[in-house]
């Protein structure tokens, strides 16, 4: 279909804002059942279709942005015969005359183009959050493929000093990466260990020693109170310009404002690795409800959200009160919307969590259910190779269950 003139789009088209995992998926499930309805996809970059966990793991695999690319949008676009708004910025969308307005990175004036939509589908994800300590013009995110590609670049100089802030699954998994690829890597987290804001402290206590066996160096329990530029004196010839991260260590329960920071580090590199937030312009302009903390409210059942026509998908939205920001249930997810849409009786999505597993070599990490750190956790196993524990809810019922097994490699 032509994109030249999208003003032209009929009002009885399906719009989908986002072109990552959740947006694609939402179109292959309508596809799967009707080949001729118009599909409209709008994005603020190319569309490209790429598998985004494999950012966690290509540095050290030398797999660069177009190895993982599996499709350019355009192709992309065609082989699903929709029309594909890549690099546009959605500014408004009006819920009552049921229209999008939004502004192409091609345009040379401050002119809107407004399509019409008969169902529109918010797959729009979540961007990454940025303390004020960490500024974006001198951090480094790995949440997009772009972004991920310039840091590759960077990188591919040599051997360099990476800090990552934040010690969460997606920070564990690139300190791991970076460090195979040879560079030294310091993880900086507030908590004691990996992954405390979802286990307890007897399994990420495993998780910890297993990081730092690597060779990484961990500083848990510090928060970063600054990132600045310097320039630091290379083999007494050009300056090199470095990072300097100052740090502190954060008192439980207490500010650290009163605390001692201590020696920086100088580092090439800073990653912020500190967790996910939606945008609420635009689920504001739609009128649909919205939860600071998980993102766009959606239906259980039908992922409608409570705008008339509007779905929610993804990273972007949450069901009962759980942000849904795993990749395994997308599938499920873009099939009950296709039903919804085209009007095709279905079921209703029945969320069922899926097993999280830690990408990390050096130590095995699964967790099955809704895990939360604070909870009545009980041991069901446990030896030097193996931690099994279960966290029993008020009745208890088994709400999650964690699994750590050292990898063969790691036992003496």
């Amino acid at each position: 279909m032509s994109v030249e003139n999208p003003s032209a789009i009929s009002n009885k088209s399906i719009v989908i804002i986002g072109a990552g995992l959740a947006g694609w998926h939402v179109i292959d499930a309508i596809r799967a059942k009707d080949t001729e309805i118009p599909i409209t996809l709008i994005t603020a970059d190319s569309g490209d279709r790429y598998h985004k966990p494999m950012l966690t793991m290509a540095i050290s695999q030398k797999k660069s942005a177009a190895d993982l690319v599996r499709a350019s949008g355009s192709d992309a676009a065609k082989t699903a015969q929709i029309t594909l708004l890549a690099n546009a910025q959605v500014t408004d969308i009006d819920p009552v005359s049921q229209t999008v307005h939004l502004r192409s990175a091609t345009q040379s004036d401050d002119a809107l183009t407004t399509i019409g939509y008969a169902k529109m589908v918010l797959a729009m994800g979540a961007h990454p959050i940025f303390p004020k300590s960490l500024p974006q013009d001198l951090v480094w995110h790995v949440n997009h493929i772009e972004r991920f590609s310039q840091l590759q670049e960077k990188l591919a100089a040599g051997s360099q000093h990476v800090a990552i802030v934040g010690a969460g699954m997606v920070g564990t998994e690139i300190a791991e990466d970076l460090l195979k690829a040879g560079h030294q890597v310091t993880l900086i987290d507030l908590n004691d260990a990996p992954l405390s804001q979802m286990l307890p402290p007897q399994a990420t206590a495993r998780i910890a020693q297993a990081v730092k066996s690597q060779g990484i160096n961990f500083l848990g329990g510090y928060q970063v109170s600054a990132v600045t530029r310097v320039s630091s004196n290379d083999n007494d010839s050009n300056d090199v310009e470095k990072l300097q991260v100052d740090y502190a260590p954060l008192a439980s329960g207490v500010d650290n404002t009163d605390t001692q920071p201590l020696e920086p580090l100088i580092v090439d590199h800073v990653i912020a690795s500190t967790g996910l937030t939606v945008d609420d312009k635009l689920p504001a302009a739609a009128g649909v409800e919205f939860d600071r903390r998980t993102g766009i409210v959606a239906d259980a059942a039908t992922l409608r959200t409570n705008a008339v026509n509007i779905y929610a998908i993804g990273d972007c939205m949450s069901i009962n009160g759980v942000a849904c920001r795993y990749v395994a249930p997308l599938r499920a997810q873009a099939t009950t919307i296709a039903d919804d849409i085209l009007g095709h009786e279905h079921s209703g999505y029945e969320h069922k969590p899926p097993m999280i597993r830690l990408k990390n070599k050096a130590i095995s990490v699964m967790v099955t259910g809704v895990p939360q750190a604070a909870g009545n956790w009980q041991v069901k196993t446990e030896s030097d190779d193996e931690l099994i524990m279960d966290l029993l809810d008020d009745n208890e019922v088994v709400s999650a269950t964690v699994t750590i097994k050292a990898p063969a490699v790691l036992k003496v």
